[in-house]
């Protein structure tokens, strides 16, 4: 495992969905995603009750697919998920609430990797994550 990378880093899912509005320098110039990134993506495009929403959805999720090679949930993220799910509950949280949050943490530590978000608190309480905020875009007027 080595150490976390400036060049290097790990999107999560909420990064992943707003990456075409984010400031690029705010972004690792070598950015990676997950598996569990592709899952919840998924899941986002299944579970819409609007057809333009789950058009849109789905074609993010094809993007993603185009544009990534994944990361898996291995062995040895599957150990580092255990060190993940144990600091959580140290510190209060659920780990079933935030477990594809959990899982994508856990793959950012096996592989020596700083994770990006826009939702910093999702991952609040994680012992040995190199956690990197990313402001969130401006929203549209009223809401």
């Amino acid at each position: 495992m080595n150490g976390p990378s400036a060049d290097r880093g790990l999107l999560d899912t909420s990064t992943v969905i707003l990456l075409g509005r984010l400031r690029t320098s705010d972004l690792p110039a070598e950015p990676s995603i997950t598996a569990v990134t592709l899952a919840g993506l998924s899941v986002g495009a299944l579970v819409a009750t609007d057809s333009n929403e789950r058009a849109a959805r789905q074609a993010h999720l094809q993007q993603a697919e185009a544009d990534f090679d994944p990361l898996p949930f291995d062995a040895e993220a599957a150990r580092a998920f255990g060190r993940v799910a144990a600091s959580l509950r140290g510190a209060g949280r659920k780990v079933q609430a935030r477990a594809y949050d959990a899982m994508i943490a856990a793959i950012a530590i096996s592989n020596g990797l700083a994770l990006y978000t826009v939702n910093p608190a999702d991952f609040e309480g994680i012992d040995g994550l190199d956690l990197r905020g990313i402001s969130q875009p401006d929203l549209p007027r009223g809401r």
